[in-house]
């Protein structure tokens, strides 16, 4: 009996042993979508985080050997499953547009290499070269800071430009007269089909740059299906739209106008009502000589959106070195904010606005929710990726306090409830109501000013 026993504890631990040594001999994966690398400056980090990463976080990686043994499957499944939920790395080194890695993925990977929590310990048990050497420690770190160099202003310091979150520049560099046109394009209700909605309507700069309401009112009364975000700061967003459909502002400009349920127009009828005001139709010729159609029309008003950006907040002072203008428990709310890991997807001078990350992380909300929508399938609706499905464009957290209710279905009435609902289901975690506190503090210290005024 004793020698059955022996055998099979010598058996195991050849077995232990042996699905290390194998991997070691075999090597990580390569040639996947890491490899492929548009970026220049990136390539070289992406083939040295390859071998390490892509097991679980470039989607399609062929699974090790032992993938398919019994027991092993259900675990390697899940791991690479959650791998992919928290980052697609095969994704994030082959954007296009624009064509760097995510603001939110260089938080993401400054904090896992600063905490040592990745590759984790059950994968370091298996494959004994995945863990990260101080050498490609220092290279992760030191290529996310020249990154971070790269899309910061100018005026900014160095020890400020390579943090995860920066201020908001005070300036930005616009056309006047075609800002000035955009201003009224943005306030008409020509637009609309019956000459009822405007932009201003769901996206009042009074109510943050949003209507406050669970989700818009369109032409006749008609009800649209997600929450209104905010215009403000838009003007840095990657993308426009919860799903991300518009690539930029002028593209977003165009999409409510011809929308039935919220403008309900044509181009060729808002020309003509816009045409038939003629003084306003002579000043449009002077900046757009071809007049009123689709592309200058949302180019005007893409233009003026560029000047709603909002400086100056509390938490711009205390960045830039005025640690006054936090009191203790806002400084506390950022820091626990940083602690919880927030911090990595609200990135950027935006707080997010840089990613698209799945709405139920680390459990499923939408079970929980109930009532589901068509909405609720995210980026899908827009790509028909399955692997986009209740996948969102990150929302801003500049003006936060003014920009209610939240989340693209306007579950969360208030910041508190916000607050905890992420806390939940994308980190997992029970928030503390002293914490919660501290949070919004802090959340409420990001309002900022918009032509020289608190908002």
């Amino acid at each position: 009996m004793k020698r059955v026993m022996w055998i099979a504890v010598a058996l195991a631990v050849v077995a232990a042993l042996a699905i290390p040594v194998l991997n070691i001999v075999k090597g990580g994966p390569r040639n996947t979508q890491m490899s492929s690398c548009i970026d220049p400056k990136g390539a070289p980090l992406a083939a040295r985080l390859e071998p390490k990463c892509a097991n679980c976080h470039a989607d399609g990686t062929p699974l090790p050997f032992y993938a398919n043994w019994p027991i092993a499957h259900s675990l390697v499944s899940a791991d690479v499953s959650k791998g992919l939920r928290w980052a697609d790395l095969g994704r994030e080194f082959n954007r296009k547009d624009p064509p760097t890695v995510s603001e939110a993925t260089l938080a993401k990977l400054e904090r896992v290499v600063s905490q040592g929590t990745m590759p984790p310990a059950r994968f370091v048990a298996l494959h004994w070269n995945s863990s990260l050497s101080e050498a490609d420690k220092a290279a992760v770190l030191g290529w996310i800071h020249e990154t971070r160099r790269s899309l910061a202003q100018a005026s900014l310091p160095d020890s400020l430009a390579i943090m995860a979150v920066v201020p908001i520049p005070a300036s930005v560099e616009v056309d006047s007269a075609k800002a000035a046109l955009g201003e009224k394009l943005y306030n008409d209700r020509r637009l609309s089909g019956d000459d009822t909605v405007s932009c201003a309507s769901c996206h009042d700069l009074a109510k943050g740059g949003t209507d406050n309401l669970p989700v818009s009112d369109g032409i006749r009364g008609q009800k649209g299906g997600i929450n209104a975000p905010t215009t403000f700061n838009a003007l840095w967003q990657f993308k426009d739209f919860w799903d991300g459909r518009a690539a930029n502002l002028k593209e977003q400009a165009g999409g409510p106008p011809l929308n039935p349920v919220e403008m309900g127009a044509t181009w060729d009828g808002i020309a003509a009502k816009l045409n038939a005001d003629r003084p306003f139709a002579a000043e449009f010729k002077a900046s757009y000589p071809e007049g009123f159609n689709s592309d200058s029309i949302t180019d005007a008003i893409a233009v003026y959106e560029r000047t709603l950006y909002t400086p100056n907040s509390r938490f711009d002072r205390y960045l830039a070195g005025e640690k006054s203008a936090l009191s203790e428990k806002e400084q506390h709310g950022w820091a626990t904010f940083q602690e919880l890991g927030c911090a990595t997807c609200h990135a950027g001078k935006l707080l997010g606005g840089t990613s698209f990350e799945l709405m139920g992380r680390e459990g499923d909300y939408f079970a929980d929710r109930g009532r589901p929508t068509d909405a609720d399938f995210g980026r899908y609706n827009h790509t028909k990726n399955q692997a986009d499905r209740h996948f969102f464009k990150v929302p801003t957290l500049r003006n936060v306090a003014l920009t209610f209710p939240y989340f693209h279905d306007a579950s969360a009435r208030d910041l508190a409830a916000a607050e905890k609902t992420m806390a939940k289901y994308q980190l997992g975690l029970a928030l503390s109501d002293q914490d919660s506190a501290d949070i919004e503090a802090f959340l409420r210290s990001l309002t900022g000013e918009f032509h020289g005024k608190p908002l």
